[in-house]
């Protein structure tokens, strides 16, 4: 995958990861006894928590049954390079192009491979250090036109799950039933609601598109968070990619929060709800991971502001709020409307205040 034609790539992949690799570390669990239990364990209890969410929700995937895959860190860095270069491929183009009318000069035979590495570097310390935290993941940026065999998979992480299962005394079954009604929630909003896939990722694609590979903008963007700071906020509180936004940009990241807060605050609630008799130990589940969210301190906790996990962790309690207090008012049929279409979903401005999408739902029935 190239970024165009004749243009150098301005990431260099393979260092990426490597440096993940390493920044991900050797972990004993990979080799544990207790992996082996791993792969069986979700194939069955993904199966299990589709029916589950299906009953709870009434969405049902419209692309057929979940698929389970047991993944290592590793395995997970290299899914989600794939996925950061198809979502990144326009940009890509665009500054391969730019790098290309440079490349005969002194300057630009030095720069451009000392730059390649130098962004290859930073994502795989990213995405290394991401490696060593997340449970499990659906994404549909993973899906790749040319790789059919891993499209539409639930990626588990192994080694990360087996540690909170040791370090905490977590029942597995439970615990691995509680990973797997979150992830295949996620699944059933985006293939049981036939238009959402094809609505996100025209959202996200839409912004990476817009998006101008400009030194410039790291100028403004550099002014952008003096100011911010001067009004005695945190510049990096919406994430890297909010900061370097363009207006328009920033038009289209509202309505990405927007959704995302509803459908995290929807999986955590479905969590629950489809989990409730069959889940003991859920409500200690959640307590113990919020707080695994909360210890993260120091260069980690910057690295969380620099990438938006703060600001997606914010997601899940805004979006919580928001269905509670829609099914306060209309109980779960008023709820129903935002898979009705893309111009049901709240902004995040509705979710941040429920009364005014409530209204708007009122005001379009009256018409």
């Amino acid at each position: 995958m190239t970024p165009g034609p004749g243009g150098p790539d301005p990431v260099a992949w393979d260092l990426a990861a490597r440096v993940a690799a390493r920044v991900a570390g050797r972990d004993r669990f990979a080799s544990s006894p207790a992996y082996a239990s791993l792969a069986p364990d979700f194939e069955e209890l993904t199966a299990l928590a589709e029916e589950l969410v299906a009953d709870a929700t009434g969405l049902r995937s419209l692309a057929g049954p979940a698929r389970a895959r047991v993944t290592d860190r590793a395995g997970w860095v290299n899914a989600n390079i794939v996925s950061f270069r198809r979502l990144l491929r326009p940009v890509l183009e665009r500054l391969g192009s730019r790098l290309a009318k440079t490349s005969s000069t002194p300057v630009g035979r030095v720069v451009q491979p000392v730059g390649s590495a130098v962004t290859g570097a930073q994502l795989g310390a990213l995405l290394g250090w991401m490696s060593t935290r997340v449970l499990g993941q659906y994404d549909l940026l993973l899906i790749e036109e040319e790789r059919p065999d891993d499209q539409d998979i639930v990626y588990y992480v192994g080694p990360n799950i087996l540690s909170l299962e040791e370090r905490f005394g977590f029942p597995p079954r439970e615990f691995r039933l509680w990973i797997a009604l979150h992830e295949v929630t996620h699944r059933a909003q985006f293939t049981g609601v036939p238009w959402m896939r094809d609505h996100f990722l025209h959202l996200v694609e839409g912004t990476v598109e817009a998006a101008d590979p400009d030194p410039k903008r790291f100028l403004e963007a550099i002014k952008k968070a003096v100011d911010l700071v001067r009004e005695g906020r945190n510049p990096l509180d919406d994430g890297l990619i909010a900061l370097l936004a363009t207006p328009e940009q920033a038009r289209t990241l509202d309505q990405v929060h927007g959704m995302m807060s509803l459908l995290e605050g929807h999986g955590d609630i479905t969590m629950d709800r489809a989990g409730a008799g069959r889940i003991p130990n859920a409500p200690r589940f959640g307590r113990v991971l919020r707080q695994r969210r909360q210890e993260t301190k120091g260069a980690a906790k910057l690295v969380q502001k620099a990438i938006g996990l703060d600001a997606k962790l914010r997601q899940y309690e805004l979006g919580e709020r928001f269905i509670e207090a829609v099914e306060a008012a209309g109980g779960p049929e008023l709820l129903a409307r935002v898979w009705e279409g893309p111009d049901r979903l709240p902004s995040i401005e509705e979710v941040r205040n429920p009364s005014a999408w409530i209204g708007r739902m009122e005001a379009e029935v009256a018409r």
